[in-house]
This record gives structure tokens, C-alpha cells and sequence, in this order.
């Protein structure tokens, strides 16, 4: 049983939590996920590693509440407890002091995208980051990011904080201020890291994006989370999940993550509608 040690709602349906896992902590790394199951009868799901404390033994996660399971995830507290925490799994991040790097991070997609551009940064690279979100109240990893830039840039929908409009939309204007760039890293919605990468290619820009796709067991065995990169199929638990953005077929990829989409749909529903909002055992299951 791995203990959780913090719990807390950051915006509407996004959650923060710390989880005791020593032995993962020691190892984990930048780029990397973890596979948790909340009880005996519930499912695998994969999270991505939004950062590690080795000497506490903890690790961080921070994610959206889309289904049954991240509701079930959502409804406990610190003191609370988790039957299964595998990991770190996943290729860590290729960390080279590159030049000038642009960490992008969309949504809860600024979560993973910090311990990459602290990574980034420690080998001596200039950092610029663009942390996009719908509004204001959505942003996350603020303060954390500044700490790890040299620049650092707000992206609203809304306008309500930074620039108002889309990532995309501040990369270009990177771009065309002339500023040198040697490598792109992508993270968020995979809509957003498709039109990042529309862009880049079109300046031969190196680019990294982090797929989390559909996945099973996280071992490469069960062939779910398979992804076609420059032509050839590749499994982003075992092979990633960073892969270059550049030859992602993310056509094929959006129409993969949306096979079950339905499933998860009713599952959620049903859910919710017997679902008492106390986080009680009976509701857990």
C-alpha cells in the first residue's frame, strides 16, 4: 500500500497529490509516468511524474478528472492510501545542453513539462517557456516554472492572463523576434502539440512531445499504447513516451485515443449517478 501524504483540488477537476514510494523516488527522472491502481477492482492508469522528492521518498502528480477512476483518485485524502504504484517507467528525457530550449506546456501539460525544463536548465541550456491554459484560474506550475526559465510567457484563451490566444500563437512570435532556437519540447492536449509541431517543422526546429497514450500494463507486452513515429510502429510505455515530434502520426494517434471514448463515457455516468460525494467504500469501488 503506498500512503498519500497530499491531496489538493488546484482548479476545477484538477488535482494535485504527493504519494509515499520511496523506491521510485530514488529512481525516477525527468519524462517518466508511473501506473497506479486505487484498489483490487479498479484499473491501471498511467500518470505522468510531475516531480520527486528523494529525500521524503515522494512522488508528485498532478492530474485532470476525466473518468471513473481519476474521480475515485479525486475523492481521496492525505492519509489515504493506494494498493498499487508502479514505476518510474518510460525512457527519461534526453537531457543535452543544447542552447536554447522552448518548454511548452499546455494545460495539465505544464506538470511534466517542469521537471524536463529544470532538467534542461541544469545542463546549462537557456530555458524560454510558454505555459498556456483556458483561463487564469486553470494555470498551474506558475511560480515553479519561473524558477526554471530565463524567460517565461502566459497564454490565456481567454485573454484573462498574458497574451490572449494559443501557444502556438507566442511561438511564432518567438520565432519571428529572431531568437535562435536548438530544441522545442511539447506537452499538453494532443491537438496542441500536432499545431506546435506544424509550426516547427516548417523551421526545421528539433522537437520533442510526450505521448500518453491508451495503455495496459506499461511493459511494452500488451501492444495498446502502440504509436506509428517516422513510419514504424512503437509502444510509448517502452519507447518513450518522448519521440520526435516531428515524425508522430498524430492523425492516427487522436483517432486511437478516442476508440473507447464512449465506454469511458458510460462508466463515468454511471459513476456519478450512484456515486454518493463522500468518498465512502461503497462508492470507491
Amino acid at each position: 500500500m503506498y500512503k498519500i501524504t497530499y491531496a489538493e483540488q488546484l482548479a476545477p477537476n484538477l488535482m494535485a497529490m504527493d504519494v509515499e514510494a520511496p523506491p521510485v523516488a530514488r529512481k525516477a527522472a525527468a519524462g517518466q509516468f508511473i501506473i497506479l491502481r486505487i484498489n483490487e477492482t479498479g484499473e491501471r492508469i498511467p500518470l505522468t511524474i510531475s516531480d520527486y522528492d528523494r529525500e521524503k521518498g515522494t512522488i508528485s502528480l498532478i492530474f485532470q478528472v476525466v473518468g471513473k477512476t481519476t474521480a475515485l483518485l479525486a475523492a481521496l485524502r492525505g492519509g489515504d492510501t493506494i494498493l498499487d504504484f508502479a514505476g518510474p517507467l518510460g525512457l527519461a528525457t534526453e537531457v543535452e545542453n543544447w542552447g536554447t530550449v522552448v518548454c511548452i506546456g499546455g494545460g495539465v501539460g505544464t506538470a511534466p513539462i517542469y521537471p524536463q525544463a529544470r532538467a534542461f536548465k541544469a545542463a546549462g541550456n537557456k530555458i524560454i517557456s510558454i505555459v498556456g491554459s483556458r483561463n487564469a484560474d486553470s494555470l498551474i506550475y506558475e511560480d515553479k516554472m519561473a524558477a526554471v526559465s530565463d524567460e517565461l510567457i502566459i497564454a490565456t484563451d481567454d485573454g484573462s492572463k498574458g497574451h490572449h490566444g494559443f501557444v502556438t500563437q507566442v511561438l511564432q512570435k518567438i520565432i519571428d523576434r529572431g531568437e535562435k532556437i536548438d530544441h522545442v519540447v511539447a506537452i499538453g492536449p494532443l491537438p496542441m502539440m500536432r499545431a506546435v509541431c506544424h509550426i516547427t517543422k516548417e523551421y526545421n526546429l528539433k522537437t520533442s512531445v510526450s505521448l500518453n497514450a491508451i495503455m495496459v500494463d506499461g511493459t511494452g507486452m500488451c501492444g495498446c499504447c502502440r504509436v506509428t513515429v517516422g513510419g514504424k510502429t512503437l509502444f510509448s510505455c517502452v519507447d518513450g513516451p518522448d519521440f520526435d515530434g516531428l515524425e508522430v502520426d498524430f492523425e492516427e494517434l487522436i483517432l486511437r485515443q478516442r476508440r473507447f471514448h464512449s465506454e469511458e463515457k458510460l462508466s463515468f455516468d454511471l459513476h456519478r449517478r450512484h456515486a454518493c460525494g463522500e468518498g465512502c467504500q461503497k462508492c470507491r469501488k
